[in-house]
């Protein structure tokens, strides 16, 4: 986790959380710089929070586990060539995290 707001970086080092080596800022709100991220923004509000006209905020929140699981397990990514993004943790996830 990387972040200049002390208090973050306080509530995250009493987490245990560290920041990643060798891993930049991004500039915020510049999609050019921040591709990936911004990406999936785009596409969890299309997706998840939009598609469904939900009555709460509750039934929202409670949709967006099932949707996480089917777009990290089962959609096709184009820029993975039609695989899901856990076809990719045996060879990328080089610390042993599923997530």
């Amino acid at each position: 986790m990387i972040t200049r707001s002390v208090s973050a970086r306080a509530a995250a080092r009493t987490s245990g959380l560290s920041p990643v080596p060798g891993v930049s800022r991004t500039r915020p709100y510049t999609p050019k710089t921040n591709g990936k991220a911004e990406r999936f923004i785009q596409t969890s509000i299309r997706e998840w929070a939009c598609a469904t006209p939900f009555q709460t905020s509750a039934e929202r929140a409670r949709a967006m586990h099932p949707w996480l699981h089917v777009y990290n397990t089962a959609k096709p990514h184009s820029a993975l060539k039609g695989k899901p993004p856990l076809s990719r943790i045996n060879r990328d996830n080089v610390i042993g995290n599923d997530s």
